[in-house]
């Protein structure tokens, strides 16, 4: 059951049982529980579980620290396992794909097939996303070369967010680049005559941008006066690259108000129209 602290938050348990990586559950149970404010789970992943042995170990800690368990699971004899000592244990389980199957199956007309196949196309996306995160590391702030291998290019000036942006893309499987707009410093010739990526600038408020370089001086305990956070000469440095980007075409996205999250989705939108143009 869930227990409060004594400033009133509310914390329990939630299993998480997977013959995967667990990606996509603790996606969902974190999106979920995300809703409810002062409830914090407790989180234990049990992930690639295939065998009776994996799951009895799995579901021994549930006995011990009884909660909610989620499971995405194919084989039926360990789906029907979960539920017979989940129901043992009175505590509920939830099948999380289940629904979305369901709901495909009836639409498509076809029955869900169980496959094991299945399983393996998940480890190549869990792969690709490894091979993704990789080159975004690698590209980040102008490193690296083979700009050609991108999906997506970020361009702006310092502190637009490009590096958590990149990071974040890298972890959806999108391989990312990012490259500083610095003044006085060239771009990468190679830029101007890629086709495939997708390249966009992304920009900030003046006031933004001070702010934000003021408190990365402040961490670097560096308090003198300088350029890098002169609002004029920052608003110099916007107007520069947004011209840049309008020459070339590239599109922009505002991150001033945005999240890394809502500025990834945008990109991610932008990708998606971009791969239908080439």
């Amino acid at each position: 059951m869930p227990h409060r602290s004594s400033d009133m938050r509310v914390f329990y348990h939630v299993h998480m049982i997977s013959d995967s990586t667990g990606e996509t559950l603790m996606a969902v149970m974190r999106a979920s529980a995300a809703q409810f404010d002062r409830a914090e789970p407790i989180e234990h992943l049990f992930a690639l579980v295939r065998s009776p042995r994996q799951l009895d170990k799995a579901l021994e800690h549930v006995a011990d620290f009884p909660g909610i368990v989620m499971y995405t699971m194919v084989n039926s004899d360990l789906r029907r396992e979960i539920e017979d000592r989940c129901a043992e244990l009175h505590v509920p389980a939830i099948a999380v794909l289940d629904p979305i199957q369901a709901t495909l199956s009836g639409y498509l007309g076809a029955p869900v097939t169980g496959k094991a196949g299945a399983q393996r196309a998940l480890d190549a996306e869990y792969y690709r996303r490894i091979e993704a995160m990789n080159y975004s590391m690698a590209h980040d702030d102008g490193q690296g070369d083979n700009l050609a291998g991108a999906e997506v290019i970020l361009l702006g000036i310092s502190r637009t967010s490009k590096t958590p942006t990149s990071v974040y893309l890298g972890h959806r499987g999108i391989r990312t680049a990012n490259i500083p707009i610095v003044p006085g410093a060239p771009l990468p010739e190679e830029l101007f005559f890629l086709k495939k990526p997708l390249i966009v600038g992304l920009t900030a408020s003046p006031e933004r941008i001070v702010q934000i370089r003021r408190n990365r001086l402040l961490n670097l305990k560096e308090d003198r006066e300088t350029g890098y956070v002169d609002e004029d000469r920052v608003r110099e440095e916007l107007i520069h690259a947004k011209r840049l980007f309008a020459k070339y075409g590239w599109p922009t996205i505002d991150v001033t108000r945005r999240s890394i999250e809502e500025t990834a989705a945008k990109v991610i939108n932008l990708l998606s129209e971009h791969r239908n143009t080439v």
